[in-house]
């Protein structure tokens, strides 16, 4: 008889994902508020946002893992899980080499043993990527009220980089910097990249800010999470930043 999968519980919405089309059924038994993707996670009990789960709820569930990530979770929230006995997987990630690397190591350990296609996909679709056309400069606003924009040492202002877009913020101190509106026009840039999330931007919020700079509004998960999606996001950023 085989022994029965890990129960895992996952703080991070793109983990969620390539957890879920990778495992065997079940494996998933915890995830937050934000996980959407795919959208039958099964049984998968929801424990709250990223930022504020609810611990007692995870240790509750008795997993055998919980898998996190240094930038989206809270790192008291996961010295609670810990407190409380459980394995806390931490994933950093900041490159895109970083991300397939961390993805075959969160795999491994909810017990992916045959590597999934998805991945395979994944990084021939980003082997095969080079900039088109002159290089340009971009902001890159996640936030506004107050405006935050991407910084130094982020996952998408990498895959950006790969397409021949260059971060003006790349070299700040901050990795989010809150950046005045003045400042982010005064800079010049060629191109302001608008993703859908973690704010909101659309064709009548946030374009109209930046009145001397090529607004592209671009999908937030292809540019952001790290997972299944990584396979087309090549393809479909190119298309939004053209």
């Amino acid at each position: 008889m085989s022994r029965p999968g890990p129960r895992v519980v996952s703080l991070v919405p793109s983990l969620t994902e390539a957890v879920a089309v990778s495992a065997p059924p079940g494996t998933l038994v915890g995830v937050t508020d934000w996980c959407t993707h795919p959208a039958d996670l099964g049984g998968a009990v929801r424990i709250g946002g990223t930022k504020n789960p609810d611990t007692a709820a995870v240790a509750a569930l008795r997993p055998d893992l919980v898998i996190a990530n240094e930038e989206e979770n809270r790192a008291q929230d996961l010295d609670a899980l810990r407190a409380a006995g459980l394995d806390v997987l931490v994933t950093g990630i900041r490159t895109l080499d970083q991300a397939f690397a961390e993805l075959g190591r969160v795999l491994d350990a909810c017990g992916v043993r045959a590597r999934p296609g998805w991945l395979d996909a994944a990084e021939a679709a980003w082997a095969d990527v080079t900039p088109q056309g002159p290089p340009r400069t971009a902001v890159v606003p996640i936030w506004r009220r107050p405006w935050m924009v991407l910084g130094r040492d982020t996952f998408a202002g990498d895959l950006l980089a790969r397409l021949g877009v260059r971060n003006l913020y790349a070299g700040h101190p901050d990795r989010y910097p809150r950046i005045p509106l003045d400042e982010l026009n005064a800079a010049a840039p060629d191109l302001v990249v608008l993703p859908d999330e973690p704010y909101r931007f659309t064709r009548e919020d946030g374009p109209e800010a930046f009145p001397g700079a090529v607004a592209a509004l671009v999908d937030g998960r292809r540019l952001t999470w790290y997972g299944p999606s990584l396979a087309e996001a090549p393809r479909v950023l190119r298309a939004a930043l053209r």
